[in-house]
Parts: structure tokens; C-alpha cells; sequence
């Protein structure tokens, strides 16, 4: 339950906080008039996304009749999702402070338009991260040992309503939440996350005939990780450890999830900024004036502001 929880909470949060961006620029700009088409665009995003979920979950029940063709329609849902987790994660360490911009400057030209453009807008804004928790909680769902769906649901909705909540409270300045931690936190968490659900892809793949090597296991701690204790379910929930998992389930675990976990809690390397030129010797006159390099004073300094972790949505807006 816990990695639905997670992946609610961090795709909530990140839709909320792009919601609350378009919202802070029009009430500032004195545009509330267009926050309706605003709304029309979230809802239209939200309701695609929740069709998009049960799509999914019917395609695998109800149209797929054969028990190989559900597993191998399975582990091509969870591999897509392990690229979805990864491109996500490191997209927003990368993007992260650049987004509150191009939001803006897109929302600029969507209101020169109209009101269609700002729904539309809207709508764009938020559907990636609707059918991208769509898909990902199906996975994780699938993956997890011992949860029925609705369980999982339940966490799912509980993620989600915490980040809006988090997202409203940060909105009105009512809590202050270093944004940079948290989803470097819940990243790294994620990426286990990921980790298992190609894990059960794998195993997915192995019981379709795809793979080979079903009952190789690598290892058998069934002895001392009993399936009903408390903590084989959350190990089992989520990261997907299980007491007798095949060699090429356990190369999967381990090839995917430890270099990617590395290279994203690796510190990015930061552009080294070229050296101050030397001061040009003293002059008078006309001779300082023309001695001067062109162009050298016309490139502004980078603002502190943007050293500083966000801390707000507002100031993200």
C-alpha cells in the first residue's frame, strides 16, 4: 500500500503544484475571470486519466482471454512504466526550476488566444501526470504481494489527497516544504519502487514464455521471511523482495535499480562559469571608454534567487 501511497503523493504533488502556478499567475495578473477555463482543463485531464486507468484494468480482465497473453500484456505495461518512473524523476530534477517560467510564458499566449486555448492549456498541463500515475499505480498494483485493488486504490486516493492538501497549504504560505529534498527524497524512493515493478515484469515475461529460466531461483529465504509478518509485506509491497525469486528477476532488480539510483542522487556537475577577465590598466578619458571589451557589461549576473531552493508554490508562481 505504501508504494501506491507514494506514487499518489508525488504525481499529486506535482500536479498540484502546476495547477497552483496557473492559478497564482491569473489572480495576480488580475485575470480570475479565466480560472473557470482553468478548472474545465484539470477536470477534463482528470477524468481522461481515470478512463485511461480503467482502460487498462479492462483490457487485462476482460478483453485478453488467455492467461499468457494477460501476463505478457502485464509486463509490457510494467516496463513501459519503469520508463515512465525515469524519465519522470530525473525530468524534474532537471526542470524543476525552470517550469513556474514556461508555464507562464505558455499561459500568456494560450490567454491571447482565448478561452479554449487556457482550457486546453490547462488540460495539457496536467494530463501527463494523469495517465503517468494511471499507468504506474496499475503496475505497482500488479506487482504488489498480498493487496487486493481496492486496497491500493485506497492508498492511491490517500497519496493524492495529501499532496493537494500540501499543495493548498503551500499555495496559501500556510507551510513552507523544501520542495528540492522532497523530490529528491521520493525519487530515490520511486526508483526502488521501479525496481520492483521490472522485477515482477520480468516475472511477467518468465510466465508468458517470453523469458526463460522460471524456477532458477537465485536464492530461497522463505525460512526467515515469513509472508505474513509485517515486514516481508512491506519489503514485498514495496520493493517487490520475495523469498524465492528467479536469477533473472534478481539481475533485474539489480541492474536497473542500483546505477539508476546512483546516477540520480549524483550531485549534476554544475557549469563552470568563466573567469572574470583582468581589470584593464588605468586610463583616462576617451581611452577607458574605448579599452573596454564590447559587450562586457551587457550580460546581466545570474539572480541569487535562483541558488535557493523553492520552498513555496507561490514562489515557484
Amino acid at each position: 500500500m505504501f508504494a501506491t501511497y507514494l506514487i499518489g503523493l508525488r504525481e499529486g504533488l506535482e500536479a498540484t503544484l502546476v495547477v497552483s502556478i496557473l492559478v497564482a499567475f491569473l489572480v495576480k495578473s488580475n485575470r480570475r475571470n479565466r480560472l473557470p477555463q482553468v478548472w474545465l482543463g484539470v477536470g477534463a485531464a482528470i477524468a481522461l486519466s481515470v478512463l485511461f486507468g480503467w482502460l487498462i484494468e479492462y483490457t487485462s480482465t476482460s478483453l485478453l482471454q488467455t492467461s499468457e497473453s494477460r501476463e505478457l500484456f502485464d509486463a509490457v505495461t510494467s516496463v513501459a512504466a519503469v520508463v515512465f518512473v525515469t524519465w519522470m524523476i530525473f525530468w524534474m530534477r532537471k526542470a524543476a526550476r525552470s517550469i513556474a517560467g514556461e508555464l507562464r510564458g505558455k499561459l500568456t499566449e494560450a490567454l491571447a488566444v482565448g478561452a479554449f486555448a487556457v482550457a486546453g492549456m490547462a488540460f495539457l498541463a496536467v494530463i501527463r501526470e494523469g495517465l503517468e500515475t494511471a499507468l504506474i499505480f496499475y503496475s505497482a498494483a500488479k506487482s504488489t504481494a498480498g493487496d487486493t485493488s481496492r486496497d491500493a486504490m485506497i492508498a492511491l486516493v490517500g497519496g493524492i489527497l495529501t499532496a493537494v492538501v500540501l499543495g493548498f497549504l503551500l499555495y496559501r504560505s500556510a507551510v513552507k516544504l523544501n520542495l528540492s529534498k522532497f523530490f529528491t527524497w521520493t525519487g530515490a524512493l520511486l526508483i526502488l519502487v521501479a525496481a520492483g515493478i521490472f522485477k515482477y515484469g520480468v516475472h511477467d515475461f518468465q510466465e508468458a514464455g517470453v523469458l526463460p529460466g522460471l524456477n532458477q531461483h537465485a536464492f530461497d529465504i522463505s525460512g526467515a521471511l515469513d509472508p505474513s509478518t509485517w515486514y516481508a509485506a512491506l519489503l514485498s509491497g514495496m520493493f517487490n523482495i520475495t523469498p524465492t525469486p528467479s536469477v533473472l528477476e534478481m539481475v533485474a532488480w539489480v541492474a536497473y535499480g542500483i546505477p539508476v539510483l546512483v546516477l540520480f542522487l549524483r550531485k549534476p556537475a554544475t557549469p563552470a562559469r568563466p573567469a572574470a577577465p583582468a581589470a584593464p590598466p588605468a586610463a583616462t578619458g576617451d581611452a577607458a571608454t574605448t579599452s573596454a571589451e564590447p559587450g562586457a557589461a551587457t550580460t546581466p549576473a545570474e539572480p541569487a534567487a535562483a541558488e535557493a531552493p523553492t520552498t513555496t508554490a507561490t514562489q515557484r508562481a
